[in-house]
């Protein structure tokens, strides 16, 4: 039988309505699974059994006076340490902001809560949201939960692990590059990337603020788009966010992919990806046209240079961002420094890691007098041929299709030497984050008992079409969710 921490919020959600079940079993059976397996995963960086009794306890007793309570009631929610959450320690996996306690919720968590989520803790990730494996973490990396010795992708591999582990029903995840798709695709669970403001990114600590996308891990399609509706729309408090209303988009998810009109990106199936990605993504394009799709080729003539383009304007972005934490105003500070300059150096180094070290100096380069327009407003004018190649491509298509990433979850320490090689994991997610256009992740077989992650990418702010084709191919590829871990706990 399957553990209550095991199954989906659109199953859980009727069963809390019913009375067949509480909020209190349900967040139980996250906190036992916890206990089970986070000694070997390292899922999180905080766990918050004693917030998430009381919360629990509270819903049910709403729920036994008649109040009326919302699909994500009393559904345990893991939630990435990069978002803020009020009295509960935030550090972005960062020792310069190890002990760091927010006074206020970022809006994401805030509208999560409101609607009633249970918030069982905050996730491991790479440092400010930087690496492609979860192994920039000032407290260490995160394990796969379908090969302990491989990584979860990164830089949401936590909150990734805890849902594919059952250790939370769902979770947030942030997307600068692919954040939340790569380690989707890697622990076989279901990510998604809205539109670029289409959720508000107040309360989330910045990386590239051009670029950062809070996003959804989930089980299924259908509560990712259950959790998009609870924490999309506009906010006040970001002025990046759309003036678009709050919706409902599990509405229509069911209407199937008949005359859809998909294109598969052929540029991401050649050298450099794993035979057996290939041949799973290409059994998923199959089921579109069983399903009644129209599906064709088609490219993005400058996708090869977005990688370049990228790793210019987000360490630009970054080097900005990041020039707030000098231990004068919060966070870190060494002890012992002669003047205020020493002090703030000394704070920097000794607070960051590598791989944000390497970040700020490629942005401050990169921002430098004289090399500006050579770099920073080159890579800028590639991005507006890459936007211009998706409403090409649109034009005649309502979405794309293509691998996640190139490879299946790789080994922990293969790629920690080889920054270039670590970025190559994001070549085929970043091109999305630079047009700001919506895209989603969804488990489409396995390679050497490893998950293959399917990409499928829409124009801005079709989320609804990009669900509804997500949601009829995740039903024709019948994707088992479960991972060796969760059997072992099981006990099955």
């Amino acid at each position: 039988m399957t553990e209550l921490c095991d199954r989906t919020a659109s199953e859980l959600a009727p069963a809390l309505a019913s009375g067949e079940l509480t909020a209190v079993e349900i967040t139980e059976s996250c906190l036992a699974r916890i206990d089970a397996v986070e000694e070997r995963v390292k899922a999180f960086l905080t766990v918050t059994p004693d917030v998430a009794r009381e919360r629990a306890a509270a819903l049910d007793e709403y729920r036994s006076i008649g109040a009326d309570q919302t699909a994500l009631a009393g559904i345990p929610l893991a939630v990435k340490d990069v978002f803020t959450t009020q009295g509960i320690r935030t550090t972005a996996a960062s020792k310069i902001l190890e002990s760091y306690v927010p006074p206020y919720d970022a809006t994401a968590w805030s509208r999560a809560s409101g609607d009633g989520a249970v918030l069982v803790g905050k996730t491991n990730c790479d440092e400010f949201a930087m690496g492609s494996s979860n192994e920039n973490s000032a407290f260490g990396p995160v394990h796969n939960p379908w090969d302990l010795e491989t990584v979860p992708g990164g830089s949401s591999g936590g909150s990734a692990a805890s849902v594919a582990a059952g250790e939370a029903v769902w979770a947030l995840g942030s997307d600068t590059g692919g954040s939340v798709r790569q380690p989707s695709a890697l622990c076989g669970v279901v990510g998604l990337k809205p539109t670029y403001g289409r959720v508000s990114r107040s309360g989330l600590i910045a990386f590239a603020s051009s670029l950062d996308t809070v996003g959804t891990f989930t089980r299924n399609v259908r509560d990712a788009a259950v959790l998009l509706s609870s924490i999309a729309g506009r906010d006040p408090r970001d002025a990046t966010s759309l003036d678009e209303p709050r919706r409902d988009f599990a509405e229509g998810i069911e209407g199937g992919v008949e005359g859809l009109r998909v294109g598969v990106l052929a540029d991401t199936f050649g050298e450099g990806v794993q035979p057996g990605v290939r041949d799973r993504v290409r059994t998923a394009v199959d089921a579109f046209e069983r399903l009644g799709a129209r599906v064709d080729e088609v490219s993005l003539p400058h996708a090869a240079s977005a990688l370049s383009a990228y790793y210019l304007i987000a360490p630009s972005e970054a080097s900005s961002n990041l020039a707030r934490y000098d231990g004068v105003r919060y966070g870190y500070r060494v002890e012992g420094a002669t003047d205020s300059i020493a002090m703030m150096t000394q704070t920097r180094g000794a607070g960051f890691g590598a791989e944000v070290k390497r970040r700020i100096m490629l942005g401050t380069y990169a921002l430098s007098a004289g090399y500006y327009e050579a770099y920073y407003g080159q890579a800028q004018k590639v991005r507006t041929l890459i936007i211009r190649d998706y409403e090409a491509a649109f034009a005649d298509h309502d979405v794309l299709v293509s691998p996640t990433s190139p490879t299946t979850a790789f080994a922990l320490g293969e790629k920690v030497d080889d920054p270039f090689a670590m970025y190559l994991n994001d070549v085929f997610t970043i091109p999305a984050n630079l047009a700001g256009v919506p895209a989603i992740s969804l488990p489409c077989g396995l390679d050497d008992g490893l998950p293959v992650g399917l990409q499928l990418t829409a124009p801005v702010l079709a989320e609804s079409d990009l669900l509804r084709a997500a949601h009829a191919v995740e039903s024709a590829l019948a994707f088992d969710p479960t991972p060796p871990i969760v059997r072992e706990a099981a006990g099955t």
